[in-house]
């Protein structure tokens, strides 16, 4: 089993990647990347390592036997001008920055390179833990039903589109109209920018009206960025006054899959994975 190195940035999906880990006994280390990664991977052997900071990283995974590599979590886009790299990440520094004009994907892909040269395995995080990834029908006891379909086509093609130009991952739709999409604040803005629409135009809690969609952009490498919900996004869509969740099976992942479920059936929202049929 190869020894995995997690480059960890804020969010649940790094904590879930090491805990499976540990669980399966598949050696690790975490290299957290500072001012970005949970405090609770403090817990997991590993040491912090700034964004910059390509060649410490790299010597970091190395002198600790790892062969394979998992990125996973939130990192926000940095200030160029201000990053402090060292001797490797200044090599790397004019790559990066022209990846970064091409957008998000561009920058991930280039950044896996740097990581591929060194001889590392890129994993994604599906990859690493079994059952991640949301499969076909509902996830807990709540179903779609045929009178949500137009919010979940309406959703879907709006989410395809925004990915179609490396913007966003998710889109929220209500009786057939885009009420939302996700741009660089993240899935968490997007929805709290739903709960502040007039009544007219959403849902409530007593009565929800509306599907979000997330779905992987066009051109997205697999291994890194999957769409990504957990028990926080169930509880952000209640709020908003949505009725469910939906993405593509084996392309959208779960955090803690259990509790994901029992807070969606507690809230009344469902969560479904999309046949590719129905994944316009």
């Amino acid at each position: 089993m190869r020894k995995l190195g997690l480059i960890a940035g804020g969010g649940g999906l790094p904590l879930e990647i090491a805990r499976a880990c540990t669980a399966a006994e598949r050696p690790l280390f975490v290299v957290r990347i500072k001012g970005s990664a949970d405090k609770d991977l403090e817990d997991f052997p590993g040491a912090e390592s700034g964004i910059a900071e390509l060649g410490r990283s790299i010597k970091l995974m190395k002198q600790a036997g790892c062969e394979a590599i998992c990125f996973a979590g939130q990192v926000n886009r940095p200030d160029f001008a201000a990053l402090k790299p060292d001797l490797r990440g200044l090599a790397a520094l004019p790559g990066v920055i022209a990846a970064a004009s091409r957008g998000d994907d561009e920058l991930l892909r280039f950044m896996m390179s740097e990581f591929e040269r060194d001889g590392f395995v890129v994993e994604g995080a599906d990859q690493v833990v079994a059952d991640l990834a949301i499969g076909e029908g509902p996830l807990g006891r709540i179903a779609p039903t045929e009178a949500h379909r137009l919010d979940i086509d309406t959703a879907v093609r709006a989410a395809r589109a925004l990915g179609n130009l490396d913007i966003g991952q998710a889109a929220v739709s209500a009786r057939g109209l885009v009420l939302a999409m996700e741009a660089a604040e993240g899935t968490a803005a997007l929805l709290r920018r739903v709960a502040d629409l007039p009544i007219e135009l959403r849902g409530t809690t007593d009565a929800p009206v509306g599907v979000l969609a997330k779905v992987p952009k066009s051109r997205q490498d697999r291994r890194v960025d999957l769409p990504t919900i957990g028990v926080d996004t169930v509880t952000a869509v209640a709020s908003a006054g949505l009725a469910g969740i939906v993405g593509e099976a084996r392309s959208l992942l779960v955090i803690d899959r259990e509790a994901t479920a029992r807070m969606a059936d507690e809230l009344g929202v469902f969560i479904a994975g999309l046949p590719p049929s129905r994944t316009p």
